[in-house]
């Protein structure tokens, strides 16, 4: 068991920003959203993890990328080097779908500490959102990834819960290999979502900013002494992304299929939120199971809720060149810090006025699967310009992989919109 913990050790040690990214992805949003494809077809999702894995890979790296290159975060580059019409509908788009997103996973948080706790969950909304904050402006850019990186290992509940049930192999098998497409506004939304909350706008921003922030704990506190990066860095940074986004994509894979074997059979099609999953689960998985999820689902929101709140707060301070970033003291940084307290603050209070934040954490996904199209395209458009990347510019496969994955959120978008209002 020693061995074991020093391995894990070792490896959160050598890993950095591509996974917490990666695992900040499998948030309450995106578990909600597997679990209602899961329950709600069944393993005709499965694929959709062999075909996003590559696809966000290859876009995240393109923003790690941009990150080391440049030596400023997407927000800051877009400044620099582009019309500011285009950059402040960016900010504000994102800056709102985070809010949002982050106060639907507060009240996921809370909600599911009420599984562990019988204490309603409105009790858990404010120490959630309080603890929350704190962390981000009085603790270290250290310490906050330390433990973002401890966090990502919750996540291995959702692969283990698959183990408390008993698929059938052939239908998972099939379910996985032979991509299913059924022509109605239901499955076309599902794999909007799917698409939205795997492959997500607010990940961009943070894959770049994040390099930054590593750079700048290394005692590389300009651009100019951050700007360019070597072959090695940018191979590194690949693999540190690669890996991450495969983590995310078991996470994913393993939800879809828990669901499936166990909701999906029992007839159990409609459910409402992730927590809704743990609680399904218990007569059908045992108690086990439904205890592994909850904890899972408190891991995953205490991971993404900072990153969605820390997101907002790096567009900002690019955008409007503030001085920013987990590295910096409260008093260096303070309106970097506000955003990050408001929008938490802004997020916790959605849960007082009547909206259920966990129901709308599906449809937060497929807002998301909208926004990101454009968003992709001028992350393109920077990877390939040489007055930003110099002689870093995407290659072959990760142009191909990038415009393939923009080319498919701007058709899943569409076709949305097209079914949208035509029901099932």
């Amino acid at each position: 068991m020693k061995r074991v913990w020093h391995l894990l050790r070792k490896a959160l040690q050598v890993l950095g920003p591509g996974l917490i990214t990666g695992s900040s992805d499998d948030d309450p949003s995106g578990i909600g959203t597997y679990s209602t494809a899961g329950a709600g077809f069944g393993f005709a999702t499965l694929w959709t993890a062999l075909i996003t894995f590559p696809l966000m890979a290859a876009v995240q790296v393109i923003c790690a990328r941009i990150g080391l290159v440049s030596g400023m975060g997407l927000a800051g580059v877009v400044r620099k080097h582009y019309a500011r019409w285009l950059l402040y509908p960016i900010v504000c788009g994102l800056v709102i779908a985070n809010t949002i997103n982050a106060g639907a996973d507060i009240g996921a948080i809370a909600a599911a500490i009420n599984l562990l706790v019988p204490i309603p969950a409105v009790f858990f909304v404010i120490p959630t959102a309080l603890a929350l904050v704190g962390l981000q402006i009085w603790g270290s850019y250290r310490l906050i990834t330390r433990i973002f990186k401890w966090l990502t290992l919750s996540l291995l509940a959702y692969i283990a819960t698959a183990f408390f049930v008993k698929p059938d192999m052939l239908a998972v098998l099939k379910g996985t290999f032979v991509p299913t497409i059924q022509l109605n506004a239901n499955f076309l939304s599902t794999l909007v979502a799917i698409l939205g909350t795997t492959i997500s706008p607010y990940l961009f921003f943070w894959q770049a900013s994040s390099e930054v922030e590593d750079q700048e704990s290394k005692q590389k506190h300009s651009i100019l002494q951050r700007r360019g990066t070597t072959a090695r860095q940018l191979r590194h940074a690949a693999w540190d992304v690669d890996i991450g986004m495969l983590f995310s994509n078991l996470v994913m894979y393993f939800i879809i299929l828990t669901t499936a074997a166990t909701l999906f059979k029992a007839g159990k099609t409609q459910v409402p939120s992730a927590t809704d999953v743990a609680l399904a689960l218990r007569p059908l998985a045992g108690n086990g199971a439904s205890i592994l999820l909850a904890l899972g689902l408190i891991g995953s929101g205490m991971l993404a809720v900072p990153i969605l709140t820390g997101s907002s707060a790096y567009v900002m301070a690019e955008a409007f060149e503030w001085p920013g970033g987990l590295n910096k003291k409260p008093h260096q940084a303070r309106r970097f810090y506000i955003v990050i307290a408001l929008s938490t603050l802004l997020g916790m209070l959605i849960n007082f006025f009547g909206f259920n934040p966990i129901a709308a954490l599906f449809w937060t996904a497929l807002i998301n699967g909208l926004l990101a199209p454009p968003l992709m395209l001028v992350i393109m458009l920077i990877a390939n310009n040489r007055k930003v990347m110099g002689d870093k510019t995407n290659g072959f496969w990760l142009n191909f992989l990038g415009w393939i994955a923009t080319l498919l959120m701007s058709a899943a978008a569409i076709v949305f919109l097209l079914t949208a209002g035509q029901g099932s």
